[in-house]
């Protein structure tokens, strides 16, 4: 017995680091990396990509913001010259329908863009992600990027009735009637403009997403 115990001890005091050294290969293979299990994951980079993630909101509000007030406001009266004959002449945005339909997304990613602002910002002042799950970042994803594809279609709709009134018809004595309404039409290509700028932006949230996806 005596000889017996001698050899146990030495063999239990062996065994003792080896099964501490396999408990903590065990928690590093479970994190991914070489930090104990339980360890907090590192904000640094999350923080700048949250930081990031609000810039890009503010601006895509900005820019939609202004390419839904400088539509809106697209109206003018003036004189159309046709043949030496004065017409009397009156455009509004309403009166097109793809000048609408860039309203109405316009409007709807500035209001999705002050409300994902809201909620970054506010996750930022209590110091947590702007993204606190994987299927509030799925949700995010699909909202961006279809209200992307939205603006881009609006713009490129709105584009080619603007286009048209800057060149008239050809064959037809339908003149340029963005000579006598000069200010309708600098509304119209400005509000356009910011639009696509505002899909850049979106587009550039959803490459975001897809990051922040593949890496949580």
């Amino acid at each position: 017995m005596f000889n017996g115990h001698k050899l146990t001890q030495p063999e239990a005091a062996l065994q003792l680091p080896e099964t501490k050294a396999a408990a903590d290969r065990q928690g590093a293979t479970m994190n991914g990396s070489l930090e104990p299990a339980g360890a907090p994951r590192p904000k640094g980079a999350g923080r700048k990509a949250d930081v990031t993630h609000a810039i890009l909101r503010a601006m895509c509000m900005a820019a939609s913001l202004t390419a839904f007030s400088f539509m809106v406001t697209a109206k003018q009266h003036s004189l159309l010259v046709v043949y030496g004959f004065q017409f009397p002449v009156h455009s509004k945005w309403s009166f097109s329908n793809s000048f609408e339909y860039l309203v109405g997304v316009s409007g709807a990613v500035t209001i999705h863009s002050f409300l994902q602002l809201l909620i970054c910002i506010s996750r930022l002042l209590r110091k947590s992600s702007a993204i606190p799950s994987r299927n509030y970042g799925w949700l995010v994803f699909a909202g961006d990027q279809v209200l992307a594809y939205a603006l881009m279609s609006a713009g490129s709709a709105a584009s080619g009735v603007t286009n048209l009134n800057r060149t008239g018809i050809r064959h037809t004595a339908l003149p340029n009637f963005c000579k006598p309404l000069h200010s309708f039409c600098d509304h119209v290509t400005i509000s356009i403009a910011f639009t696509f700028f505002s899909c850049i932006l979106l587009a550039t949230s959803v490459v975001l997403d897809v990051i922040w996806l593949t890496k949580y």
